[in-house]
């Protein structure tokens, strides 16, 4: 049966005068920016110009109200997304911490060339021939386009000496032998600041306020050494600020009081001789409100003095006690940067703090654990299981290889081999599949989820026959919790190419499709993201593609779906789009929410979804124009 398919897609695109009004628009906002961020100033700059230009011939079409040749349109169509990514992108530079945007200028300025790019290659199919404009406007767009081909990736090299300045800080905070940081360093690090627009008490507010936001978006998605820069940023500006604006002004503790109290410190820890002090607030843990001796980094990105977090933890708190938020891993990270700040605070005056060798109860289990102990073991809820055991020991060890220097990753990676050589994952891969009960194989699967994160582990527990099998089969048995560990271990192994066809033919598609529907089990997410990873290999597209059920589930999820669920949706459609091709683009384009799913995604999604959702707009535009 012959259908009509271009009517259904003009809808779901702005018809010529409706177009031309929103591209003179956008463009006209990104010309009149005239307060540039901070960072990417060149290509900001740049960017801006090259939209003028593009302004000027928008206006100049219009004013035609000539017919436009078919390839014209499809090119100002492509401009429209272009243009709209420019200006989110300049609004993200302007608008997010210029501290984080500093760290990322190469990823930032990537994307900006990227974006000239695609401008250039919309530009190659726009008929300048068949346009009515001025012999001017022809003869300046196409050298536009000639200079979108050639330009080159720019990164300001000001902006990388800068960033490579305070990599080289944070690093010197993470050495732990190294006390004092010195005048010198911090004159530096205020020189920098006052580059990127950080001069007053509010501007460092405002600064550290962007960080956090920054922080919590991560936490979870960006990974524990990501959440771990922007800590080690947020401790360091917090310094900053103290020493900028309290140092000359700080009253003067005489000598006989501050050994007094040094002393009253180190026998009785009372609160009295901390506020004697004035500790920053930055400082405190804020369980106990006391300086913190050890702090570490929890899941949701704050931090807590170790010994009262982990209290916290093992009465049976699986939440962040400062937000509320679920812990999504009791992995303690060792916040390296703060903890060195907080010896170089305590040596300015003169407090000397004892180091913890104790533990909480229920915690200290063994004297062969007292090693450990003293290099500041993460604690896991308290159990005498062996699995628990290992599991203290690996997120223990992946904190380190997070958060360490070289050498103290190396040895964790060396650690964890051993661990996998003395049959521990043996014995964890048999209590997976053969626990007694489900709590116990619910505790193999996070412990297998804390081991997927190392690289070696990925090979190791791959290769095992018995692995993934036994986490597909708890994405049918376990609670939602287990099915979340089995999905998210699944995705970190299959983060491995080799691993990716083995969860493919291993039967886990059809099951995390039957997920996608499944209300009670509550991981749409997790699925989707597994779905999303396994696209990217023969055996897995194979299998996604006899789902006859999966495509309107993922036209559904652009609607309903959470952020992160949109952005795995637009991903699998654009996969089996450019590869099934017409028959999944007529299926879209057959069902009526697909086109207005996909156009609101494309106006307010995330940058990742709004970038994916203007890939497949084109991709069936293009489509219909060829049909």
């Amino acid at each position: 049966m012959d259908m009509t398919l271009p009517p259904l897609v003009s809808s779901g695109f702005l018809p010529v005068g409706s177009l031309l009004e929103s591209l003179i628009h956008i463009s006209n906002e990104v010309a009149s920016i005239e307060k540039f961020p901070v960072v990417q100033v060149k290509n900001v700059s740049m960017m801006i110009r090259r939209v003028k230009l593009l302004s000027s011939l928008f206006q100049e079409i219009q004013e035609t109200n000539a017919p436009l040749p078919p390839s014209s349109i499809l090119c100002l169509t492509e401009l429209f997304s272009v243009i709209r990514r420019v200006k989110l992108l300049i609004d993200g530079c302007k608008e997010g911490s210029a501290l984080w945007n500093l760290m990322q200028t190469d990823l930032l300025s990537n994307q900006y060339h990227v974006t000239v790019k695609e401008m250039g290659s919309a530009l190659d199919i726009l008929p300048l021939s068949l346009l009515k404009i001025t012999i001017d406007t022809k003869e300046q767009v196409e050298l536009l386009r000639k200079q979108a081909k050639r330009v080159e990736l720019f990164v300001e090299p000001g902006e990388i000496q800068r960033r490579e300045e305070l990599f080289l800080m944070m690093g010197s905070y993470r050495d732990r032998n190294k006390r004092n940081t010195g005048l010198d360093d911090f004159n530096r690090v205020k020189e920098i600041l006052i580059s990127i627009g950080v001069r007053s008490p509010l501007d460092f507010e405002e600064e550290i306020s962007k960080l956090e936001a920054e922080a919590e978006k991560q936490a979870g998605t960006g990974g524990l050494i990501v959440v771990s820069n922007i800590n080690n940023l947020m401790s360091l500006i917090s310094l900053s600020k103290s020493m900028i604006f309290s140092r000359e002004n700080k009253e003067k503790i005489p000598e006989d009081l501050k050994q007094s109290s040094a002393s009253n410190w180190q026998h009785e820890h009372s609160s009295s001789s901390q506020s004697s002090f004035n500790i920053p607030d930055e400082y405190r843990c804020p369980i106990s409100l006391d300086l913190m001796r050890d702090p570490v980094i929890v899941a949701s990105g704050h931090t807590y003095d170790r010994n009262s977090i982990a209290q916290w933890i093992n009465t049976g708190h699986h939440t962040c006690p400062k937000s509320g938020q679920r812990l999504i891993h009791m992995a303690l990270i060792p916040n390296y940067a703060l903890k060195s700040l907080i010896h170089q605070w305590c040596e300015e005056n003169n407090i000397t703090i004892r180091e913890s060798t104790s533990s909480p109860p229920d915690l200290d289990r063994s004297s062969g654990k007292r090693e450990l102990q003293d290099k500041a073991v993460d604690h896991i809820s308290a159990t005498k299981t062996a699995s628990d055991a290992v599991k203290m020991t690996a997120e223990f060890l992946v904190g380190k290889l997070a958060t360490g220097s070289p050498d103290i990753q190396r040895q964790a990676a060396y650690e964890l081999r051993l661990l996998a050589k003395t049959g521990s994952l043996d014995s964890i891969i048999h209590v997976l599949l053969s626990g007694k009960t489900m709590e116990a194989r619910e505790n193999a699967a996070a412990t297998i989820f804390s081991l997927s994160m190392v690289d070696d582990y990925k090979v190791l527990i791959g290769g095992h026959p018995k692995a993934i099998p036994a986490l597909v089969e708890l994405l049918i048995d376990g609670t939602t919790a287990g099915k979340r560990d089995a999905a998210t271990a699944l995705f970190n192994l299959a983060v491995y190419n080799i691993n990716k066809s083995c969860v493919a033919v291993s039967g886990a598609i059809p099951l995390l499709i039957e997920l996608l529907m499944d209300d009670k089990a509550g991981i749409t997410d997790d699925a989707l993201a597994v779905l999303a990873l396994l696209l990217g290999c023969s055996e897995g597209l194979e299998e996604i593609k006899k789902s006859r059920v999966l495509v309107p589930l993922l036209i559904d999820l652009l609607r309903y779906g959470s952020p992160k669920g949109k952005e795995n949706s637009i991903t699998l459609l654009l996969g089996l789009c450019k590869d099934s091709g017409e028959e999944v683009a007529r299926r879209l384009l057959m069902n009526p929410r697909s086109i207005p799913s996909l156009q609101s995604l494309a106006a307010d999604g995330s940058l990742k979804a709004r970038r994916k959702a203007d890939a497949l707009l084109r991709l069936l535009n293009r489509c219909c124009f060829q049909s």
